[in-house]
């Protein structure tokens, strides 16, 4: 039995997995790595910790599933996607923190680029708006503030990648500067018509084209590692961000074909075909997988809080132990009794994108108690989720079906309200670790283990639908409650 070992770097873990050469997964571990929140609004992580964690947490996996290194025969990347590291070639230390895809700090730099009439253009180029949350205001910050950055910058001397690219990085020794399509396409440098940097977009924000990585599609060989001695030198193939490798793991392969990832935050991804259709307002089109000499793009809408709203009750108000606690206090009362739950801790992603948004839960009484919050706290995810599959279909995209995956899915509770908030018949996978599977599947493309994608669709047993209960009377009534919620934390 050969193994691929799959690695994903996700925005508040680090996992290492094994999946077997029928693409099952047999192990997995997950290591931790800290938050920082220098500034209120202001997220980052520390790319070293990163970088560390993931040979320790690829090491776990190997020990715990007592496997002999020499049967590990290649490595596969999905990661978190718009978060951006710079580093210095010639030390190979960043020279600042990774600014996070959950980070405002551009907020400024993309308003005097939007104010130029610049964003137009933009969009047509990349098919998102210009927004902190995409990875080119992060580097032009740290170009302008980290002292010395720019001219080593313009020097030659700084790179630029998001994390795929920083393990390839590091996992090659330097030799391999490299991304896939997706990732490139969450840049807002990346032209997804032409699949490659784009040069006035880089000089729109200051950015020298000698940072760039090169740009593959997602199945092929990105080079060879030895994972710092861990392993015998063995290929890394299939790169995917984790949205990315999501759709892929659900085995969207067909247009109309949709997935919803609940995690720190939530991607919404469907499948539109081969042709880079224009997006409805408050949604993006990205490059969706690239494999088989094709690519395939999607509309995307990204929720910036949804699995860390859970993560709040629990480190932050300590109403819950875990996230487990949170399906058991939610069936505990009947309603919210009218309270609602806008979770805009950074902001709020599509379709609003104000970044000045601020969380709030209204509607209180003096009867409200945590079981009232915490029931308010999951409908907020369903009804995000709502907010942008109802755009896609509103654009003409006939939506199949749509299967979810993601650590909440295995809450009851919030499938079924999902279910009855969308009137629509839900898929929820068992398939495991949806991303890591995607970067899999890519990985078989490339090192010839599978002839076709289709060839894995065999992987997906799921009978889990789930059907609507919910008279549609009061899914309208809810849903018009949660708007004007929504309208009084908007700051534009």
């Amino acid at each position: 039995m050969r193994y691929t070992l799959a690695i994903d770097q996700s925005t508040s873990a680090t996992k290492a997995m094994l999946f077997d050469d029928k693409e099952s997964l047999i192990a997995r571990t997950s290591i931790d790595h800290k938050q920082y929140y220098p500034q209120p609004g202001w997220v980052e992580h520390d790319p070293v910790e990163i970088l560390e964690n993931t040979y320790k947490a690829a090491e776990q996996v190997i020990n715990i599933s007592n496997i002999d290194n020499k049967d590990i025969a290649s490595i596969a990347i999905t990661n978190q996607r718009e978060t951006v590291v710079v580093w210095d070639k010639r030390t190979g230390k960043p020279v600042y923190n990774a600014v996070v895809w959950q980070c405002n700090r551009g907020t400024t730099i993309c308003e005097e680029i939007i104010a130029q009439g610049h964003e137009p253009a933009v969009t047509a180029k990349t098919g998102l708006i210009i927004n902190p949350y995409f990875s080119a205001s992060g580097v032009k910050w740290i170009l302008d503030n980290v002292s010395g950055a720019r001219k080593a910058a313009e020097d030659g001397h700084l790179l630029l990648g998001t994390i795929d690219s920083w393990l390839i990085w590091n996992f090659t020794n330097g030799k391999v500067h490299a991304t896939d399509y997706t990732n490139a396409s969450r840049t807002l440098l990346f032209n997804i018509h032409t699949l490659d940097w784009d040069n006035e977009l880089l000089a729109l924000f200051t950015i020298p084209s000698s940072m760039l990585s090169k740009a593959f599609p997602c199945d092929v060989q990105y080079g060879t590692t030895t994972l710092n001695g861990l392993l015998q030198e063995i290929p890394i193939a299939g790169v995917m961000g984790d949205s990315h490798g999501a759709l892929a793991g659900q085995m969207c392969f067909s247009d109309g074909m949709g997935k919803a990832t609940y995690g720190t935050g939530s991607s919404i991804m469907v499948n539109i075909g081969e042709k880079a259709l224009t997006a409805p307002c408050g949604l993006v089109t990205s490059i969706g997988f690239a494999a088989k000499g094709k690519v395939h793009y999607a509309f995307e809408g990204n929720i910036h809080c949804t699995g860390a709203t859970i993560k709040w009750l629990q480190d932050d108000l300590q109403l819950i132990q875990s996230a487990s606690d949170t399906e058991a206090l939610a069936i505990s009362v009947e309603s919210t009794e009218g309270v609602y739950f806008v979770p805009a801790f950074a902001g709020l992603g599509a379709p609003w994108w104000d970044n000045d948004a601020k969380a709030l839960i209204c509607g209180m009484n003096r009867g409200t108690n945590k079981a009232h919050i915490v029931r308010a706290a999951l409908e907020s995810i369903a009804y995000q989720v709502k907010d942008l599959i109802g755009l896609i279909q509103e654009s003409g995209v006939k939506l199949l079906e749509l299967r979810v995956d993601g650590g909440p899915v295995k809450n009851n509770f919030l499938m079924q309200f999902q279910s009855d908030i969308l009137q629509a018949r839900i898929d929820r996978s068992h398939i495991e670790e949806a991303s890591a599977l995607g970067a899999v599947l890519m990985n078989g493309i490339a090192l010839k283990r599978l002839a076709e994608l289709e060839d894995a669709v065999a992987l997906r047993n799921s009978n889990d639908h789930i059907a609507p209960q919910m008279n549609p009377v009061k899914v309208d009534e809810l849903y018009c409650q949660w708007k004007k919620a929504i309208q009084r934390t908007l700051m534009k």
